[in-house]
């Protein structure tokens, strides 16, 4: 079991992860993790933990995790825009085939407000992009 486990572990929170050295080579057998550093991915900052300095082993494996995990990020905000658009799609036939006037009643003004606001949004962008680009 000890081979299969990675040298570092990365627990990931909201802005980053905190880095933990995996030990299963000890006379326990037991596994233990030693928080080595604390990562904020969108500053891009490391920061050793305590008193310790971090090998180049340690900061190969941080920045090879910090850009895998940014790929990551935007491949999921990409995939998370894409489920929108089939929501929207999904809506638009409830809207059509099953809704009820009370229902109706319920969600007409939020969903029309932020598709308001969405393609105030996009047409802007659109236009910034295309005059930058002519």
């Amino acid at each position: 079991m000890a081979g299969d486990l990675p040298d570092y572990y990365f627990r990931v929170r909201e802005n980053g992860a905190f880095v933990f050295r995996v030990d299963a080579e000890n006379r326990q057998r037991r596994i233990d993790m030693e928080q080595i550093a604390t990562v904020n991915i969108r500053k891009g900052e490391v920061k050793a933990h305590g008193e310790r300095a971090l090998t180049p082993e340690d900061m190969a494996a941080i920045n090879g995790w910090m850009e895998e995990r940014l790929k990551l990020l935007e491949y999921r905000d990409i995939d998370d825009i894409l489920r929108a658009v089939d929501y929207l799609n999904t809506t638009a036939h409830w809207v059509q085939s099953k809704a009820t006037d009370t229902q109706l009643d319920q969600v007409t003004d939020a969903l029309l407000l932020a598709m308001h606001d969405l393609r105030t949004v996009l047409v802007r962008k659109k236009a910034d992009r295309l005059l930058k680009d002519g």
